[in-house]
């Protein structure tokens, strides 16, 4: 009965979480400064281009707005599945891939890319940006196939390689990210509303960075791919390309104090930290003494594990007998994928904790993604106690075999014990909450 009241308790406070980030909301709140700024800077024309697994919401947002009346025409490119209905006749909606980018994304972005070039100075470009924009928004860089960009997307992904060192590479193999959308903007006035799912939020890895000067550089983007032995595994032609930029022989993407940044205005409108501070108010009102550990959770899921579930156990046994204790994190974690089982960073995660607190009662977590998608899975994430693992051994089912074949999302599926939200609109990395009785 307890451990069914905490896993409630924990869904309760997950949800206070993404209402505090629903991006509908955030975008409303800067509605008036658009159109200030549409008037301020004289412009006839206001094109919208909405890229990211939150860009539905985030559009519907201006559309239920009198922001409606100058948009000219807009682009809205999102996950599939994450359209909920229609907007406007001049806003055209695409579906396409992510995490790996696809046909779709491309068609999508070329028309991006040929609507800016109609901007001049009289031109408000309104980028609404959130997690997932890196795969939506795909552009290869001439010379490159989309078949060579996905592969290296993959052979990044199952190699562990987070966020900043995937966006690293992404932004020097793109015609249109680390800064190449202001670049082909320019000399527009543009303003992007973003919603950070980066660990920091570093304006120049969200989404590769289309509308901010990239900190990096082809070198370092070499430097990602020597970190993981994948010299001699990707695409010959990227490589080529690579190295030619690193040598000089390439344009490098646009930096800090370039011209094309002089009317740029980039703006963080939700974040982990936003939620993870919710989250902690909830489970204060739900009467835990509450901690935030951080927002900045990242590294290997089953490391990440290992460390909250130490943290718990260390806890249960010095507190108070009705004391009831909360801790929060956010951030993003990796799996270095070695087997072929289904499933993500927080089901991983999950799984991983709960075989550290395996019979031991008073101990449960909630991992999940915000955005309600758990890698290539129809599960945000988990919740597990310390009967997990009890119970699927009197089923034959060994934890330590699902973790080794990666398949976290199988053995939930089995158990009962996956989150499904469904797509929730909004997307700032993942939150665990873990509650001890």
């Amino acid at each position: 009965m307890k451990n069914d009241l905490s896993r409630k308790t924990a869904v309760d406070i997950f949800n206070a979480a993404l209402q505090a980030v629903n991006p509908s909301k955030l975008v409303q709140g800067y509605c008036d400064s658009i159109a200030a700024a549409y008037s301020k800077e004289h412009c006839n024309k206001l094109y919208l281009v909405s890229f990211g697994k939150a860009a539905f919401a985030m559009t519907e947002a201006l559309v239920a707005n009198r922001v409606r009346d100058i948009i000219t025409q807009g682009i809205v490119i999102t996950k599939y599945g994450h359209a909920q209905g229609t907007l406007t006749n001049n806003i055209e909606i695409f579906e396409a891939g992510h995490p790996v980018p696809d046909e779709r994304g491309v068609a999508a972005t070329k028309q991006v890319i040929d609507l800016l070039k109609n901007t001049d100075r009289q031109t408000l470009v309104l980028c609404l940006i959130s997690g997932g924009g890196s795969a939506l928004l795909a552009a290869p860089c001439n010379g490159i196939t989309l078949r060579e960009k996905q592969q290296v997307t993959e052979l990044l992904l199952k190699a562990g390689a987070n966020i900043n060192e995937l966006n690293t590479v992404r932004k020097h193999i793109s015609a249109i990210k680390g800064g190449r959308l202001a670049e082909i903007a320019h000399p527009s006035k543009l303003i992007s509303l973003i919603l950070s799912d980066v660990i920091g939020d570093p304006l120049d890895v969200i989404a590769s960075g289309p509308t901010s000067p990239d900190e990096t550089t082809y070198g370092d983007a070499i430097d990602v791919v020597e970190k993981y032995d994948l010299r001699d595994k990707i695409p010959a032609q990227i490589l080529s390309i690579l190295r030619k930029g690193s040598e000089g022989n390439a344009k490098e993407t646009p930096k800090r104090g370039d011209p094309v940044f002089e009317r740029v205005e980039n703006i963080i409108i939700g974040s982990n930290k936003i939620a993870t501070g919710v989250s902690a108010r909830k489970a204060i009102e739900s009467g835990f003494e509450t901690t935030v550990l951080s927002s900045e959770i990242q590294g290997e899921a089953r490391d990440a594990a290992r460390w909250l579930a130490l943290k718990a156990i260390e806890i249960k046994r010095q507190k108070a007998e009705d004391k009831k204790i909360c801790l929060i994190s956010g951030g993003e974690t990796t799996v270095r994928v070695q087997g072929k089982g289904m499933g993500g960073r927080n089901t991983e995660l999950a799984l991983a904790f709960a075989r550290e607190i395996a019979g031991l009662d008073g101990i449960t977590l909630l991992s999940a993604g915000t955005d309600g998608t758990d890698g290539p899975t129809d599960a945000a994430g988990a919740i597990v106690d310390g009967q997990t693992v009890p119970k699927a051994t009197l089923k034959d089912l060994d934890p330590e075999v699902y973790l080794n074949h990666n398949d976290s999302y199988t053995f939930f599926k089995k158990t009962g014990e996956l989150l499904i939200t469904g797509s929730t609109g909004t997307n700032v990395m993942d939150i665990q909450i873990v509650l001890v009785i």
